[in-house]
């Protein structure tokens, strides 16, 4: 994932004195940042620098490994306050990540997804008034290939129709709504849109029209339209009550 990180400033750890001048946040206003990750050892600087911003403000940064063969753990540990070791599936991962998370708000973040300017500020007014207590970000496909436009595009708006959120797109829950929906389900594929058909039931999303940037990578590797219509099929599977093992299978394949 390191090409996606190229054009971010290298990260510089702030000295004893630089802390020191943080004003810290209200407890009610810190963010539990949670990053599922596998063998992501390439990527682990650039993406875990980008948010050191967020970290010395006073947000906290887990980074859940689900059994990387590389040194992602070992990279991760100096730029995360905690790195867990769990067994592999990203719903498992967070599950984990959540438990051990200590704020209110939780922003579970892919490794491949950087964050817009001033994310947090732009998650505490969205969930500001009680009207939701969850929300994603709009998303941008790192490419430069015109129908990367068109994808995130439809993409965006299928979410603020449907109210239903993919992971790409940095979802963001409240620790009590996670609660009361039981988190995310351990499956193979599709967790982030189990758990937003749930969380559908205690609020509508609030839709940040701020964009993420996340990787192309799949699109590209894949072929635009061969993937497009993968994973419309995938998903079309899954709303037909296709088993998520089997799901999984069909992604692999």
């Amino acid at each position: 994932m390191s090409d996606h990180f190229q054009h971010l400033p290298p990260f510089v750890q702030k000295s004893p004195a630089e802390e020191a001048e943080v004003t810290p946040l209200p407890d009610h206003d810190r963010i539990s940042i949670i990053l599922p990750v596998l063998n992501e050892a390439a990527g682990m600087r650039g993406c875990l620098g980008a948010i050191q911003n967020l970290r010395h403000a006073g947000h906290e940064v887990i980074v859940v490994d689900g059994g990387s063969r590389d040194e992602t753990q070992e990279l991760a540990a100096p730029l995360a306050d905690q790195v867990i070791a769990t067994r592999g599936g990203r719903g498992t991962q967070m599950n984990q990540g959540a438990a051990a998370a200590s704020c209110d708000t939780l922003l579970f973040l892919h490794a491949d997804t950087l964050l817009p300017l001033r994310a947090d500020e732009l998650i505490r007014v969205a969930l500001s008034g009680g009207q939701h207590t969850w929300g994603r970000f709009d998303v941008r496909l790192s490419g430069q290939a015109r129908m990367f436009r068109v994808i995130e595009s439809l993409m965006n708006r299928r979410s603020r129709l449907t109210g239903i959120a993919t992971g790409d797109q940095a979802i963001f829950i409240r620790r009590s709504a996670f609660a009361a929906v039981g988190g995310f389900p351990e499956i193979p594929l599709m967790e982030d849109i189990a758990i937003s058909k749930r969380l559908k039931q205690l609020s509508r999303p609030a839709c940040i029209r701020n964009r993420v940037v996340t990787s192309s990578r799949r699109w590209e590797e894949g072929g635009i339209w061969r993937t497009i219509i993968k994973m419309w099929r995938l998903r079309l599977a899954y709303f037909l009550g296709v088993e998520p093992d089997e799901l999984a299978r069909r992604y692999r394949t």
